[in-house]
Formats: structure tokens, C-alpha cells, sequence
């Protein structure tokens, strides 16, 4: 299949304690649309939107989690296969904020380390606080995560949480391939290494008589959806 008929898919989960606007972030992101009416995801629900990063397509596939204890079970078999993370806590919920130890912990337990960034949403309640600036700084800064003030109500800062992720992940994926290709440059011309009748490898006979064998990574990347209408879908 032509590289050009072939697109980047990223899972990203969000994860977070409940009511701290995990739905609202998706919502927004993908449909452009916020809600003040609260309403608790029951184990997961999934929205994607398609993306242009880099001349690159991207098709972010966004999980949102449910953040009540009750549904641990659910949402952790959600997790694995993730590619990247949004860590949120709410700026009127300080046990919001002390939990997200706790939430990455959970998902590096399922998928190890992958792009992730920590987000402190409901900034435009600046004045009902219960966290300190230098706190949330000092946590992001102890993760080592690109940290994001943002507000969903406001549409400020999400799509910026998004972008970075699928910059991230897309830098990590092609350094992936470099070293992948660097390893078939330097067992190329071993004999006897592979397996030379396999279908997953290509022979070609080098001009001193020697038999080169070629590798060819594989890119985690999917085909085009060929649906024309919108790059969002609920399912």
C-alpha cells in the first residue's frame, strides 16, 4: 500500500477524577460545543477528530474515562493500547489535583511511558481556587509534563493539549523508525543471520557474489478513512 494512502492513528486517553471536565475537553475539541450540565461517564466513551500536524495526517482517537473509583476495573482495560495521555484536575478540586499521582500511576502500569501532559482545567474560576500556582508548577515539574492552564468553557488552551500530544507522539514514532532502519543498515550484510527463504525479508545479490538481506520496519499507521463528511464520529 502507497505511504500516501496510509495515516498516523493515535490513541489518547483522558484521565482524571470525575467532574473535572474530562467529557467537556473531548466535546469541545472534537464538536466544538461545551455544556454546563455535568453528566458522569459511565466506563468510557470515545469521540475522534482528524488532524494535519506537520503536513502529516493524524487521527486522534480520544478515550474518556470515567474518574469514580467504582468503574476502575472498566476503564483500566481502556488504557492499554494507549499512545498518549491527558492528566486533568479541576482548579476548584484540590483532590482532584492530589489524585494525579495516583492516574498516572494507573496508566503506566498498563502502558508505560508514553507522551503525556497535565492539564489544570476550569481556569476561568480563578477567584474559587483552591490551588496554588506554585503547586500545580511544582507537580508538572516533578512529572517532568508539559503542563497546560486551560478552560474548556473558554475553548482556551485545548486544542494546544492535542497538538502537542500528536507532535510528540509523531517525534517518538519517527525515531522509532529511524533506529529500526539504522538496525537493518548494520545486520544487512551478516550471512546466515535470518532466515533468507522467509516472506518477511528481501534478498537481492550484491555484485561480489555476497547475499544482502533487507528488513523493513513497520510504521504503526493505518488507511485513510475515506469518509468525507466531518472528522469527528461518536460511536
Amino acid at each position: 500500500m502507497l505511504e500516501e494512502d496510509m495515516e498516523v492513528a493515535i490513541k489518547v486517553v483522558v484521565v482524571g477524577n470525575g467532574a473535572v471536565g474530562k467529557s467537556s475537553m473531548i466535546q469541545r475539541y472534537c464538536k466544538g460545543i461545551f455544556t454546563k450540565d455535568y453528566k458522569k461517564t459511565i466506563g468510557v466513551d470515545f469521540l475522534e477528530r482528524q488532524i494535519l500536524v506537520n503536513d502529516e495526517e493524524v487521527r486522534l482517537m480520544l478515550w474518556d474515562t470515567a474518574g469514580q473509583e467504582e468503574f476502575d476495573a472498566i476503564t483500566k482495560a481502556y488504557y492499554r493500547g494507549a499512545q498518549a495521555c491527558v492528566l486533568v484536575f479541576s482548579t476548584t478540586d484540590r483532590e482532584s489535583f492530589q489524585s494525579i499521582d495516583s492516574w498516572r500511576e494507573k496508566v503506566e502500569a498498563e502502558v508505560g511511558d508514553i507522551p503525556t501532559v497535565l492539564v489544570q482545567n476550569k481556569i476561568d474560576l480563578l477567584e474559587e481556587t483552591v490551588i496554588k500556582s506554585e503547586e500545580a508548577e511544582a507537580l508538572a515539574k516533578r512529572l517532568k509534563l508539559r503542563f497546560y492552564r486551560a478552560s474548556v468553557k473558554e475553548d482556551l488552551n485545548v486544542n494546544e493539549v492535542f497538538k502537542y500530544l500528536a507532535e510528540k507522539y509523531l517525534q517518538r514514532l519517527k525515531q522509532q523508525t529511524a533506529e529500526e532502519t539504522e538496525v537493518v543498515h548494520t545486520t544487512s550484510n551478516k550471512i546466515g543471520v535470518f532466515n533468507t527463504t522467509s516472506s518477511n525479508v528481501c534478498n537481492q545479490s550484491s555484485s561480489n557474489g555476497r547475499e544482502i538481506i533487507t528488513l523493513r520496519p513497520n510504521k504503526q499507521r493505518t488507511k485513510k478513512s475515506k469518509n468525507p463528511f466531518g472528522s469527528c464520529s461518536l460511536l
